[in-house]
């Protein structure tokens, strides 16, 4: 399993300058047992002060590498800017803008080119669930990308984030995470048994202070994706220091 656990922020369409000096600030008190992620919207990255303490990611990149394509960013002007991860696949890029799986891989392509690591989204609705399907889902989803791409698993970290958790206040039981995080890591290994062991596996699902503690003592479940906890810097903060304790 991975040495350290990651731990990333996923701001959305939220944000601020004060808000990136509150939780820059904090996050200089943590030591080096837990990564940190930080994924504001692209407009703020270049306000983050430069830290040994946190990594930087954007939340979308284009599949072009440049051109005329008006209001997309390419993995150059990412990294420019002073990323070095970035989200791929999150379920409202799939559903707000039918994002469909070629197109998460083209653009986890450009991510890897441009010397970013992706963060690949995957997760299933809660029909999907409740129909039995969430491997089958899930299998396609990675399928996707690694079937014809597999030298693209070792650079990438995954982030398991059922559709129906997001938002809502619901969380998967420490259990039902366990349980699909270790289906993804039999998945992984299909593709290439090294990476299996070595790539990051987050959960991401209305995530909290209260309820980390438990998801992080699971055996494949290598850290979280934050959505509205991460925008509150004491229990981020709480959560960071829950993953290396």
């Amino acid at each position: 399993m991975p040495a350290k656990k990651l731990i990333a922020a996923n701001w959305k369409m939220n944000g601020s300058r004060a808000l990136i000096e509150t939780v820059s600030q904090q996050l200089t008190t943590l030591n080096s047992e837990v990564d940190v992620l930080i994924c504001p919207p692209a407009t703020l990255l270049a306000y983050f002060p430069v830290s040994g303490h946190y990594s930087l990611g954007a939340q979308d990149i284009s599949e072009h590498a440049e051109g005329a394509y008006t209001g997309e960013l390419s993995g150059g002007l990412i990294k420019e800017a002073g990323a070095s991860f970035v989200l791929a696949g999150h379920s409202e890029r799939r559903q707000y803008h039918a994002e469909s799986d070629q197109l998460i891989c083209a653009k986890i392509q450009q991510a890897v080119t441009a010397g970013l690591t992706p963060v690949l989204c995957i997760g299933e609705t809660l029909a999907e669930r409740q129909q039995e399907n969430t491997e089958q889902v899930i299998a396609k989803q990675l399928a996707a990308v690694y079937a014809s791409h597999p030298e693209l698993l070792a650079k990438s970290v995954i982030a398991y984030e059922p559709v129906w958790a997001i938002g809502t206040g619901e969380s998967a039981s420490p259990e039902q995470a366990q349980e699909t995080h270790a289906f993804i890591r039999r998945q992984l290994a299909e593709y290439d048994s090294k990476a299996a062991v070595n790539v990051r596996i987050l959960y991401g699902g209305s995530v909290n202070a209260a309820n980390c503690q438990a998801l992080f003592t699971q055996a494949d479940i290598d850290g979280a994706l934050v959505g509205g906890a991460s925008l509150k810097p004491a229990e981020f903060m709480q959560i960071c220091q829950s993953a290396k304790d």
